[in-house]
């Protein structure tokens, strides 16, 4: 009996240590533990206003060579993902694309990718159309460098801290296409040509009954 009782307790004295010494998978990564170790810069000018569908950006990186231990800490950095963000005042009142940086997995800020590529050490740049389902508003670029695990490690961006500077607009597509409204106008001209003819034919018709009594 005593000796089951020993089992039982050296069992559960394993169990504890195992749990507390584990490594935590689980850990909510913040927006805090991010390096900010690369300099960021897109083409757009302050408060430009660009058309989704047909203008472009052009985002150049780099990493910050005065970062404490650059070289070093850049070791880890596997892939690269640059993306385009909302800035605060196109978040007003709109939860779905609510800043979370106490749990950057319920992030909404930046939902469109405009890039992503192993990452490379020294300058890099792309050409980005924007696409056609990029809403009206303001935005900034943002680029991530993850880690062989997928886990993002260090940041850059072309706007401040607080979002508030080098800040652009695209302005989205509306629901209506062109190519709908060239056919309406089309139809619309084809319809008035129509009434001119049937009102055209008709008088003719009058005149010459009244020609024929």
């Amino acid at each position: 009996m005593a000796s089951a009782s020993g089992m039982v307790v050296i069992i559960g004295i394993v169990m504890f240590f195992s749990f507390v010494f584990a490594p935590c998978h689980g850990a909510v990564l913040t927006f805090s533990d991010l390096q900010r170790s690369l300099l960021v810069s897109a083409s757009p000018h302050p408060q430009q206003v660009l058309r989704a569908g047909e203008d472009q950006i052009t985002v150049t990186w780099a990493l910050n060579q005065s970062f404490t231990d650059a070289n070093t800490v850049s070791s880890t950095y596997k892939t690269i993902k640059v993306k385009l963000c909302y800035a605060p005042i196109s978040q007003v009142d709109r939860p779905w694309r609510k800043t979370v940086n106490t749990n950057l997995a319920k992030d909404k800020t930046c939902q469109y990718t405009v890039v992503s590529r192993p990452y490379n050490s020294g300058n890099d740049t792309f050409t980005w159309t924007i696409t056609r389902d990029v809403p009206t508003a303001t935005y900034f670029v943002r680029a991530y460098t993850y880690n062989a695990d997928g886990t993002e490690v260090a940041y850059g961006q072309t706007t401040n801290a607080n979002k508030t500077t080098n800040l652009f607009e695209v302005q989205g597509i509306s629901g209506r296409h062109v190519s709908l409204d060239i056919a309406s106008a089309v139809f619309s001209g084809f319809s008035l040509i129509s009434l001119f003819g049937f009102f055209y034919l008709e008088k003719r018709k009058t005149k010459k009954a009244t020609q024929d009594m």
